[in-house]
């Protein structure tokens, strides 16, 4: 019995003798194991040669290789040097084979040490990868490749990026591998004129401020048609950037003027209509990002597969709360001050303050979170242009709710018995309309407006109590410099000022820049007092 237990002792130890020479014969006989091992060899500068030496095989392993090694994941084995890759494991460390994958078992933290690297190595590390994954099979390490290549400016990898070019598949990383070549054809001490100059005229087309940057950086010492050529490039491109500044700044104009149009619609009812000068407007904004607070957590709560959907769910339930609460405030102060824009001010106001304190308490005076939906998330380039996407968002939602307002008001029977009592209210009275009702509804109708501006405003601005405060003044002024109860002018009054703002702001200043519109605005009064666009109304007639 004693005997065949030895035996099988000794039949096991064998296979597994013979288990460990196959690991090690083939360890031994990949071609590329004796240059990974390398890495553990010798102090940083002979690391940096090793790295070299091993990006210098061409293998398509070495890329991930490296990228262990800038992380800090690469050890080696203290009894043998065998290259590792090592992971925290209970006890150690789980060891890997960087080249073939197979696990290698776990072992002690003294059994290995980590292969340190500095600086200027990552530096290595970096520039080497992306050469190395330029024929990668995931495009985006194709293109993070040519984008690291552009950075590093490498003369040396002229050769790699035309083998890459030439079977490049995909026009946008063809173009970014062009480019990166560009920049490494420039890099070069010696080479063709004409492939420099044809180099620049690439850059040139690219336009943008790297392009920029490299150009300069490299013009330093050129001279001649090359020379000439490369601050020509950068003329072209600045005056293409500042054209592009300009652009941007519009759009952020547009922008602004989007968002100051729905905080103003509904002002243009209550004051341009009514003739009521509401600073509880702001609060009503207030408001409607409040309901949109309260609509995502309780979606997050009860019903988290409906969240994609739950701004949708809450501008109608902004619009009825605001509006309900406009309704609510006509008809327990504003319908008692008509004809008395002074009173309905200091009344509004001191509304305002108690509405603010109000969601103090309920809902504290800290910023409140609300999430953006996945489809209103991220951004897009058109040419030097960056579009965020929520911004295009409330872009198309002032402008459908600008519709809707207008075919309410001129399609509507509600519409037209709102205009009949803005006209004239006796003779709309005579004829049987309901002029108490028409005035509660309007400035409910104008209240709802500035809820719905709220859930648009609650993904660009902090949720806080102080949230309509930002926009009042403005409001008023979009509303008074476009034309007292005019939508047309609302529009044409909102965009201008974001747009102005937007221009004014670099040179004067946030603040100095407000003041300056508004004493424009103060000075076009003077000549228009109606606005861009009059319209007759009950605050025009008083």
């Amino acid at each position: 019995m004693i005997f065949r237990m030895r035996a099988l002792t000794c039949w096991l130890s064998a296979l597994g003798l013979i288990g460990l020479l196959i690991i090690g014969g083939t360890a031994a006989a990949d071609p590329i194991r004796d240059q990974v091992n390398a890495l553990a060899i010798g102090k940083f500068k002979a690391r940096g040669k090793a790295i070299e030496d091993l990006a210098a095989t061409g293998d398509a392993r070495v890329a991930a290789i490296l990228e262990m090694l800038g992380k800090g994941r690469l050890f080696y084995r203290k009894n043998d040097k065998l290259v590792v890759i090592a992971k925290k494991a209970e006890g150690g460390y789980a060891l890997t084979d960087p080249l073939s994958g197979a696990a290698l078992g776990n072992v002690e933290r003294r059994a290995v040490k980590k292969i340190k690297v500095n600086n200027r190595l990552r530096r290595t590390i970096r520039d080497l990868r992306g050469t190395l994954t330029l024929k990668a099979a995931d495009p985006t390490q194709r293109r993070a490749a040519a984008a690291a290549i552009f950075k590093a400016r490498d003369p040396n990898a002229v050769a790699k990026l035309d083998g890459a070019i030439a079977v490049e598949t995909v026009t946008d990383i063809r173009q970014a591998m062009v480019e990166a070549r560009a920049v490494s054809v420039l890099a070069g001490a010696s080479g063709d004129e004409a492939a420099k100059l044809a180099a620049v005229a690439v850059l040139a087309a690219r336009g943008d401020d790297d392009a920029r940057a490299v150009l300069m950086a490299l013009s330093d010492g050129a001279e001649g048609a090359l020379g000439r050529a490369m601050r020509q490039a950068i003329q072209r491109i600045e005056k293409s950037l500042a054209l592009w500044a300009t652009a941007q700044n519009i759009w952020y104009g547009l922008s602004l003027g989007s968002v100051l149009l729905l905080a103003a619609m509904g002002l243009a009812i209550t004051f341009g209509v009514m003739g009521v000068i509401n600073m509880a407007h702001g609060e009503m904004v207030m408001i409607g990002a409040y309901v949109t607070f309260v609509v995502q957590n309780t979606i997050k709560a009860s019903f988290p597969e409906l969240f994609a959907w739950s701004l949708l769910i809450a501008v109608p339930s902004a619009f009825i709360v605001a509006g309900s609460i406009g309704i609510a405030i006509e008809r327990s102060i504003i319908r008692f001050l008509y004809g008395r824009p002074l009173e309905t001010l200091l009344a509004t106001w001191g509304l305002s303050l108690v509405l603010q304190q109000v969601v103090r308490s309920i809902f504290g005076p800290t910023n409140q979170e609300v999430s953006t939906p996945d489809f209103m998330a991220g951004a897009f380039e058109l040419g030097q242009l960056m579009i965020t996407y929520n911004r295009l968002y409330i872009i198309v939602f002032a402008l459908i709710v600008l519709a809707g307002m207008m075919i309410l008001s001129r399609r509507t029977t509600f519409g037209l018995h709102m205009r009949a009592v803005t006209q004239n209210r006796a003779m709309a009275g005579s004829m049987g309309i309901r002029t108490d009702w028409v005035d509660a509804l309007t400035f409910g109708l104008g209240s709802g407006i500035a809820g719905i501006a709220g859930v648009a405003l609650s993904q660009i601005e902090n949720v806080s109590p102080n949230l309509g405060q930002s926009y009042i003044i403005d409001s008023f002024m979009v509303v008074v410099f476009g034309g007292v109860g005019n939508l047309w002018g609302t529009l044409v009054g909102a965009l201008t000022l974001g747009v102005a703002n937007k221009f004014l702001e670099p040179v004067a200043g946030a603040v100095l820049g407000k003041i300056l519109v508004l004493v424009f605005i103060i000075l076009f009064i003077q000549r228009r007092p109606r606005g861009m666009f009059a319209l007759k109304s009950r605050a025009v007639d008083s």
